[in-house]
């Protein structure tokens, strides 16, 4: 286990180990699944752009979730980037591509509920992932530090 999990509420561990489990076992899985099964270019409806976007999600999401598991800020933004860019991908694949409708797909309300989990929580979880911030050296201010507090200049 990483260190960064000693320190954090256990409330912090439990959702980067949610975000975790979700991008590993939901998303690059079936990403992977997908490529195994028709290569790149799994959906013949779908540009080719959208289908090599998907495809890249195989690596976007097992690097987020490795940065997560080690306590890395990055893995949150990371995290965020592909929640965001992955609703707008399949918000064009169900009403621009395929005309249906928010009812008629399971997976997008799924993925829907997931990024508003993720994106209303990223910030919480972030703050509390990376290395604590050191103290000022005994006897020293912070405002004194270079780039530690306000001052003229």
């Amino acid at each position: 286990m990483s260190a960064w999990m000693h320190r954090a509420p256990r409330w912090t561990v439990a959702l980067v180990w949610l975000y975790v489990a979700v991008l590993l076992l939901v998303g690059a899985a079936s990403h992977f699944t997908d490529l195994l099964r028709g290569g790149i270019y799994t959906y013949d409806w779908a540009p080719d752009w959208l289908n090599v976007y998907w495809a890249s999600l195989t690596v976007f999401d097992t690097a987020a979730a490795l940065l997560l598991l080690l306590g890395r800020r990055s893995g949150t933004d990371l995290t965020c980037g592909i929640m965001l860019t992955d609703l707008c991908a399949n918000w064009y694949a169900v009403y621009g591509l395929q005309r249906g409708g928010f009812a008629d797909h399971p997976g997008f309300q799924r993925l829907t509920l997931f990024a508003v989990l993720v994106l209303v929580s990223a910030p919480f979880v972030r703050g509390r992932l990376g290395t604590p911030r050191k103290a000022a050296p005994e006897g020293c201010a912070e405002e004194n530090l270079v780039g530690g507090g306000g001052g003229s200049g």
